[in-house]
């Protein structure tokens, strides 16, 4: 009996290259190296849709000349064909913008927080580079006392990170720093460590700040998560001022709206909750490093907000400020969920009459949708809130009108009634 033929291999398909796009009339004229786009737009994200074609000579991390669909200069952005957002304009008009102008960007900025805002009076801790709010896409720069800590999530910004590193450290009064990518945004913007050898240079493991009479460590070791966020500076200092009574700090992190109600606020029955083992010790430590005392608890807030409510526990002022629930836009619905259940288990444990603060870091839900989502958890158990404000970060977190998800932080000041 013949043997059947082998089998053969399958051929995997592969779709054939496509033709390069011939170059739109009159472009052997423009300013090289440049990019052209489909739909005029103002936000600084340009996706790969809105991409008609690129210059031959056009390299990932060239800042390109940008021009509309018409061919008429439109600004100017950084170039990455493989990222997810391949271009981002990073200056919008007929005028040459060139490295020198980013330079003096990255001055501008530390200038903003240095000589206008001037926060060293109240802390040596600050938001000295605010990403797309400082025309700096991917670049973020918190000052912690001697110490930047530096995040980078573009490739624009990490091909100059050697030649921003001094001005930096000049216009910061800084000599030491610490960066910080991540891994998997790092392979999606082809970020090589090669590039920035200052990057594997070791930096100090932490580092202890003030912020308005308190005094916290920052520790660097896990990453860009240093356990102390700047946007909340404002906020902290109006709970020293509003917290009375017996006070719960829940998702505490490591602490911070606990210490400030328990030490400039002078509160003396103090609680704070959080999942986090670590964030949990480093709360602990920087209450001894204040040298005071706070009720730290390690637990789920979910579940111990129920048990709580089941012993009839109550609170005079409760501050929730979780962690962001929403990272996605196929996730928003779950993370909806989350806020209102949350916020209506947080709501049960506030006296008549007690401050409720509450906060959320998605930039993906709205302010008016967050408020809404906080009076609806509310109205469901019969109570209603007086609304006496709503923040959201420092000034040094500015917001530019054309990236409007910049304004991500969202806190609710209200008395239930």
């Amino acid at each position: 009996m013949p043997r059947p033929p082998a089998r053969q291999p399958a051929r995997s398909f592969q779709r054939p290259p496509a033709a390069p796009k011939p170059p739109p009339p009159g472009s052997e004229d423009w300013e090289r190296p440049w990019a052209q786009i489909k739909y005029y737009t103002f936000h600084p994200a340009i996706y790969p849709n809105m991409v008609a074609t690129v210059s031959a000579d056009a390299g990932a991390g060239d800042l390109v000349r940008v021009y509309d669909k018409e061919g008429k200069p439109f600004g100017s952005g950084w170039l990455n064909p493989k990222a997810r957002v391949p271009l981002r304009v990073l200056h919008h008009g007929a005028d040459s913008f060139g490295e020198d102008d980013l330079d003096a960007r990255v001055r501008q900025a530390a200038r903003l927080r240095t000589q206008v805002l001037k926060p060293g009076a109240e802390t040596d801790a600050f938001r000295a580079v605010h990403s797309d709010a400082d025309g700096l896409p991917g670049l973020v720069v918190d000052r912690y006392a001697d110490t930047l800590s530096i995040e980078v999530t573009t490739l624009g910004a990490w091909r100059r990170l050697r030649r921003w590193l001094p001005l930096l450290h000049e216009e910061l009064g800084t000599t030491r720093h610490v960066i910080h990518t991540d891994s998997d945004i790092a392979l999606i913007e082809s970020m090589r460590r090669a590039d920035v050898p200052e990057a594997d240079e070791p930096g100090p493991r932490s580092v202890k700040i003030r912020e308005h009479g308190v005094r916290y460590l920052v520790n660097f070791e896990e990453g860009h998560k240093t356990g102390f966020f700047c946007d909340q500076r404002d906020n902290r200092a109006r709970l020293g001022r509003l917290a009375r009574g017996r006070v719960l700090d829940l998702c505490t992190y490591t602490g911070g709206f606990a210490l400030a109600a328990r030490l400039p606020g002078g509160c003396e029955d103090v609680t704070g909750v959080d999942l986090d083992e670590k964030a949990i010790a480093q709360a602990r430590q920087n209450a001894n490093l204040n040298q005071t005392r706070v009720q730290w608890v390690h637990a789920d807030a979910f579940g111990w907000a129920r048990q709580m409510i089941k012993n009839g526990e109550l609170w005079d002022t409760v501050v929730l400020d979780p962690p962001k629930l929403i990272h996605h836009r196929d996730k928003q619905e779950e993370g909806i969920f989350k806020y209102r259940d949350l916020n209506g288990l947080a709501l049960q444990l506030v006296r008549r009459g007690g401050l409720f603060v509450t906060c959320s870091c998605s930039g993906l839900l709205g302010t008016d949708d967050f408020e809404q989502l906080v009076i609806g958890s509310a109205h469901r158990q019969g109570k209603k809130l007086q609304i006496l404000d709503r923040t959201g970060p420092g000034m040094d977190h500015p917001v530019m009108s054309n990236c409007p998800e910049s304004r991500y932080l969202k806190v609710i000041w209200a008395v239930v009634v």
